[in-house]
C-alpha cells in the first residue's frame, strides 16, 4: 500500500525553502501569510527583531462575513495595507507562506497592493 505524506507537512517544507530565501528587516518586513479552510491570516514582520508589527485575520471581531473565499482574502488584504501604512510601513517582501500563489493568496496580495503597499 502506498502512503501519502501530510499536505500541510509538504507545504511547510515548501515554507522553509522560501524562508531560506527572504527574511524581513525593518525598512522592508515581510508580509506573511496563513490560510486555513474557514479563515486567513496575514502579519507584517520585523524578522531582524522577532516582532510582528502589524496583523489581520477573519478571526477578528470587527469581521464580518465569510472567512474562507477570496472576497474575504482581498478584504484582509486591504486592512493589513491601511494598518501597515498606518504604521509607517509602505513596502514588503511577500512570503506566500508555502502556498501556491492562487486563490486566496493571490487575492490577498491584490488586496494588498490596492490598499497601497508595494511588493
Amino acid at each position: 500500500m502506498v502512503s501519502r505524506r501530510d499536505v500541510n507537512e509538504l507545504r511547510l517544507a515548501r515554507h522553509k525553502k522560501v524562508r531560506a530565501k527572504i527574511s524581513g528587516t525593518a525598512a522592508r518586513p515581510r508580509l506573511c501569510v496563513y490560510r486555513s479552510l474557514a479563515h486567513i491570516r496575514a502579519q507584517v514582520i520585523d524578522d531582524t527583531k522577532g516582532i510582528t508589527l502589524v496583523s489581520a485575520s477573519t478571526l477578528e471581531s470587527t469581521f464580518t462575513g465569510n472567512g474562507g473565499n477570496k472576497e474575504a482574502a482581498r478584504t484582509i488584504g486591504k486592512i493589513i495595507a491601511e494598518r501597515a501604512i498606518a504604521a509607517g510601513i509602505t513596502e514588503v517582501v511577500f512570503d506566500r507562506g508555502g502556498y501556491v500563489y492562487t486563490g486566496r493568496v493571490k487575492e490577498l496580495a491584490d488586496g494588498a497592493r490596492e490598499g497601497g503597499l508595494k511588493f
